[in-house]
């Protein structure tokens, strides 16, 4: 069975980061921040073993010097640190972002985001 890419990096980043990760913003969300929104996009597999996820990670924070800050130190953790990983479910392989930490707009003036997509290989334990 193919892990969940989306619960594998959540674990992993709130480890790493000591902030909040999740899928789904909350109501409360200006209570909570920072806060890195973890969300596939796309990928494919190989149809045997092989997954390639794209995954869009979104930084908020109170300004934009706080979502920068954020959307670095995950790009450092995915790019820097995921490959050759391991959890109970996983095997993480390649990772290279596609879309760099940038300006994304958010209608709420009270709050800023940065967002990036990075591109994941990895394959359920054996």
């Amino acid at each position: 069975m193919w892990p969940d890419i989306e619960a594998e990096l959540i674990a992993r980043l709130t480890a790493a980061l000591k902030v909040r990760h999740l899928t789904d913003l909350p109501a409360n969300l200006l209570d909570v921040l920072p806060v890195n929104q973890v969300q596939r996009i796309g990928g494919e597999d190989d149809g045997i073993r092989l997954d390639r996820a794209l995954v869009s990670v979104d930084s908020y924070a109170t300004d934009r010097a706080g979502a920068s800050l954020l959307a670095r130190q995950t790009r450092h953790e995915l790019v820097e640190r995921l490959r050759g990983a391991q959890t109970a479910k996983a095997v993480f392989g390649r990772v290279a972002t596609i879309s760099a930490p940038a300006w994304r707009p958010y209608e709420n003036p009270a709050l800023r985001r940065m967002g990036a997509t990075y591109e994941i290989y990895f394959h359920p334990v054996s």
